[in-house]
């Protein structure tokens, strides 16, 4: 452990918080400014956590000696087994390699559940406060709105990963889902932080007005009577009076009322035009619409996600902003997380998260039939160039295996991570080597 006040830059440290209790992207990592040291010590503690072997060297002697002596005698004894090694053999070291990635992506995969989980239990407490409480349930908002916004705003690729089921009430995955695809999308099209935080903020609460409406009327259907109908609708006027309560910003409130507009005047309640939409509610609309179509009332009719995506182009993209959507295309990708997918060496996979700097190149899970027992494997296309996705495919259409071995999601949840400018570079220097 080293004290707080002895923290020093270069320094690899650990923060043993929740995710949301800091701003950095991970919670291991070298410290780079001091600006970074003076924000650890805002955190509120005493003493973190250190490695000085993954530490600068000018500053291993910051800590106790006898860790530094332990350290030094590991990394010698780390260079004598290197140097007595045999030369490697590439098919072996590809393995490895492959091995190495395997691991790292799937703990990515469990750290972003972790923070899906721990955002989605702070969501529902903020929910559960509206209406005593409605002042605090907006500074909540505004809190987990901030923090989202931290690790996304961090230098680095943002990855839109597709999760496990989601545990938990449909509304609050549904509110998460449109909140976290909504801010990377403003991010990409560089709306501004002021304007980011009003987006996030609205995008959680954009369904507030449905905490009255009786269950059966929650979800949109397409057997409702008009009497339903009415009732469903109401629920953009009912949130903007909760909202108003609260004291949201004028922003904010407008992605309340504004969230079932469309651009070619066919939304709800009102039935403006694009002109007259604000763009965080243009944003807030269609990933409200995409996320509707993947996770449908009925779980009957939901569509994969490249479905859901290829139908709001081919026949509803006159309802949306045409920059925005193209915006949300570039983003999730041809293929977004959670399409089933057929190779070009005929593998059966799952797109499981894209980078938005390659979308094209997606990382998908694929399933390898072994007479020894059927396995899942990761794989970053962009390492293969020559492998890439043929066709979307349903679930029902997969071989019973390969359905067994991917689990279809019934519903997708959505949560992102980012991989700091630093460790790209790691990674490139180490790609090369």
């Amino acid at each position: 452990m080293v004290a707080i006040q002895d923290l020093r830059v270069g320094m690899f440290i650990h923060l043993d918080l929740g995710w949301m209790s800091h701003p950095f992207p991970l919670s291991s990592f070298k410290i780079g400014s001091v600006e970074q040291i003076e924000i650890i010590r805002g955190l509120g503690q005493k003493q973190v956590r250190w490695s000085p072997e993954r530490s600068d060297e000018a500053v291993a002697g910051a800590g106790n000696a006898a860790e530094v002596q332990a350290a030094e005698a590991a990394e010698a004894q780390a260079a004598a087994a290197v140097a007595a090694k045999p030369p490697v053999d590439p098919a072996t070291e590809a393995r490895r390699l492959a091995a190495a990635r395997q691991a790292a992506e799937v703990a990515a995969l469990r750290q972003c559940e972790r923070q899906y989980g721990e955002a989605c239990r702070d969501l529902r407490r903020m929910t559960d406060r509206v209406a005593a409480a409605p002042e605090e349930a907006r500074d909540r908002a505004q809190q987990l709105t901030r923090a989202m916004l931290d690790k996304m705003l961090q230098d680095g690729e943002l990855c839109v990963r597709v999760l496990g089921e989601p545990s938990g009430d449909r509304a609050t995955a549904h509110a998460m889902n449109v909140t976290v695809i909504s801010l990377l999308l403003a991010r990409s099209l560089s709306m501004s932080e002021p304007d980011l935080m009003d987006l996030g903020t609205g995008a959680l609460l954009h369904d507030i007005g449905k905490i009255q409406l009786p269950d059966r009327v929650r979800l949109p259907r397409d057997d409702f009577s008009a009497a339903e109908q009415a009732l469903y609708r109401d629920h953009v006027a009912q949130g903007v009076i909760l909202g108003r309560r609260m004291g949201l910003p004028t922003g904010a409130l407008l992605v309340l009322a504004q969230h079932h507009e469309h651009a070619d005047g066919s939304g709800f309640p009102k039935a403006v035009k694009l002109d007259a939409i604000s763009p965080a509610a243009r944003i807030v609309a269609m990933v409200n619409r995409y996320d509707n179509l993947c996770n449908a009332a009925l779980p009957s009719q939901s569509l994969t996600p490249h479905e859901s995506l290829s139908r709001m182009f081919a026949q509803s993209r006159n309802r949306f902003d045409a920059a925005i959507l193209s915006g949300f295309i570039r983003l999730m990708g041809i293929y977004p997380p959670g399409s089933l997918v057929q190779l070009s060496d005929e593998r059966h996979a799952m797109v499981i998260s894209v980078n938005a700097a390659r979308p094209l190149k997606p990382r998908v899970q694929v399933f390898e039939p072994r007479p020894s027992g059927d396995r899942m494997v990761h794989l970053d296309l962009d390492h293969v160039p020559d492998l890439g996705i043929r066709r979307s495919l349903k679930a029902e259409h997969l071989p019973a295996r390969v359905a067994e071995c991917l689990t279809p999601r019934l519903r997708v949840a959505y949560f992102f991570d980012v991989e700091p400018a630093q460790a790209q570079g790691e990674k490139a220097l180490a790609e090369a080597v």
